[in-house]
């Protein structure tokens, strides 16, 4: 069955550095985008960053951008989410997503990770 196993979230200070990795199996992630979201408490979900499945169009939160970077390794079954500067607003806990097409455009997302925690703190 279709799976998504994140991990490498954790407690960074701010300013500080995390990788995020999105583990995929069940499925040939080579023919789907994948999505980024994050989850704070008391707050709606919402969209962090998307890729492509060829990794040729990557989208980005305004609030992220200049900060993350995604990526895939389809040889590894892997999306990384690259996250740099961090801030406390960061904080949240970040899911990853398989969506239903190979873009990041006019697509729904029906299989979900378990989510890891990200915690911005000093």
């Amino acid at each position: 069955q279709v799976q998504l196993v994140e991990s490498g979230g954790g407690l960074v200070q701010p300013g500080g550095s995390l990788r995020l990795s999105c583990a995929a199996s069940g499925f040939t992630l080579d023919y789907y985008a994948i999505g980024w979201f994050r989850q704070a408490p008391g707050k709606e979900r919402e969209g962090v960053s998307c890729i492509s499945y060829s990794a040729g169009s990557t989208t980005y939160a305004d609030s992220v951008k200049g900060r993350f970077t995604i990526s895939r390794d389809n040889a590894r079954n892997t999306v990384y989410l690259q996250m740099n500067s961090l801030k406390p607003e960061d904080t949240a806990v970040y899911y990853c997503a398989r969506a239903g097409i190979g873009t990041c455009h006019g697509t729904s997302y029906a299989y979900w990770g378990q989510g890891t925690q990200v915690t911005v703190s000093s």
